[in-house]
């Protein structure tokens, strides 16, 4: 009959898988391939820590942990953290503000945005700064105001070179005007290093933007980046608006800053070592073992 063709109880054949196929199947463990984030390669993932986290393809920069580019960076087992357990409050009592540091302590090694030490290049000794994306997008806080005050006054008084390596979204907005201030206890510190004729490098990774730009992270000796790094104060969307105007393409990129002269030097993740390196020799190197 007619209504046996719409009815609900009709049945359909089932396909029942090879048990022992199923179980033949080969498993493929989690974390072996990882997808490049601008060409789209799938990439062995050993490959690309061997190659230090750069994309053979197209020479995309992945992001890096603050302890995964000391690593990379410094002598071997040659780098002494200080300030390590200077932790952050919530001095303006921000709701939700103590969740968001638990979360960022889950997803990074580090206790904060950034971490401070001293360590080694070729045996010429260093004060540092690695800030950490992961943590909070290495917003800046008063503890990492203090701890890379601490680590600029440390190389001021021990005539040490200083190298920063910067990220961060900013300044922390739950830490308010006392975020804000950071930028200049950070600035007077490193005003204060240059006065002693000391050298000063950063290094500028994606994405450096806020009140890390407009402080610290332009006040190197000199300023080197990574490639294709977004490096910029206010958002795009933000200036056009402002500006009624349409920015580049590349505007606010490493490339673009290269031109205009705010950077003096773009250099890959593999050469970076090398590179700063012979900038250190250049400059008499310093504090050797």
């Amino acid at each position: 009959m007619l209504k046996d063709l719409f009815s609900k109880k009709k049945k359909y054949a089932t396909i029942k898988g090879n048990s022992e196929s199923l179980e033949n199947k080969p498993n493929i463990p989690s974390g072996m391939w990882t997808k490049c984030e601008d060409c789209h390669s799938i990439i062995y993932h050993e490959d690309l820590v061997s190659n230090n986290y750069v994309c053979k393809k197209c020479n995309y920069h992945f992001k890096l942990r603050a302890k995964e580019r000391i690593n990379l960076f410094f002598d071997k087992d040659k780098f002494t953290e200080y300030d390590r357990y200077l932790r952050t409050k919530n001095p303006l009592e921000f709701e939700g503000y103590e969740e968001k540091i638990t979360k960022a302590l889950k997803s990074t090694d580090s206790l904060e945005g950034v971490i401070t030490g001293v360590s080694f290049i070729n045996g010429i000794k260093v004060c540092t700064a690695v800030m950490d994306s992961y943590f909070m997008m290495g917003s800046m806080g008063t503890v990492v105001g203090e701890k890379i005050t601490r680590i600029v006054e440390l190389a001021t008084k021990e005539e040490l070179p200083l190298i920063i390596f910067t990220t961060s979204g900013g300044a922390r907005m739950q830490e308010g005007i006392l975020s804000l201030m950071q930028m200049a206890k950070v600035s007077a510190a490193l005003a204060r290093h240059s006065e002693k004729g000391l050298l000063n490098i950063t290094i500028l990774t994606h994405p450096t933007t806020g009140g890390v730009t407009a402080s610290f992270a332009m006040e190197g000796d000199i300023i080197l980046s990574e490639p294709r790094a977004l490096v910029g104060f206010a958002g795009r969307r933000v200036i056009e608006n402002t500006i009624k105007e349409t920015l580049p393409d590349d505007f606010q990129t490493a490339e673009f800053l290269l031109q205009k002269g705010f950077v003096d030097k773009i250099v890959d993740r593999n050469n970076l070592r090398t590179y700063v390196y012979k900038i250190l020799k250049i400059h008499g190197g310093c504090g050797y073992e």
